[in-house]
């Protein structure tokens, strides 16, 4: 699987460091939540998304390749994917360790059909 789905896109606006934490996530159609904890591990960069009531409080972890941008003045981040592929995707596991490489390879091989390389 690409790498690149582990890591911000140079034109994100990402600053390593930043604190996301809080800001709202919006997908290509609509807002899905809240960034509930976010890594800058490089080849392991996510935010891991709290959806709120929209679908049951589902908690979802992006791949940092995910974001298109970040405003840091009104606290959004962007994601290249719309509602219904979040609502759809692996739930995340609190269990499972986010370093695991199966649970990575299962979370990139759904993510990796959505991007256009």
């Amino acid at each position: 699987m690409s790498d690149s789905l582990w890591g911000y896109q140079p034109s994100s606006g990402h600053i390593a460091g930043s604190d996301l934490t809080g800001y709202s996530v919006e997908a290509t159609d609509g807002s899905i939540g809240k960034v509930d904890k976010h890594s800058d591990e490089v080849g392991s960069a996510y935010l891991l998304v709290d959806t709120g009531v929209w679908i049951f409080g589902k908690d979802v972890l992006l791949p940092a390749g995910t974001v298109k941008h970040i405003d840091t003045e009104d606290r959004k981040v962007y994601v290249d994917l719309t509602k219904e592929q979040v609502k759809d995707s692996p739930e995340f596991d609190r269990h499972a360790q986010t370093e695991d490489p199966a649970y990575h390879q299962q979370l990139s091989a759904y993510y990796m059909a959505f991007r256009i390389i």
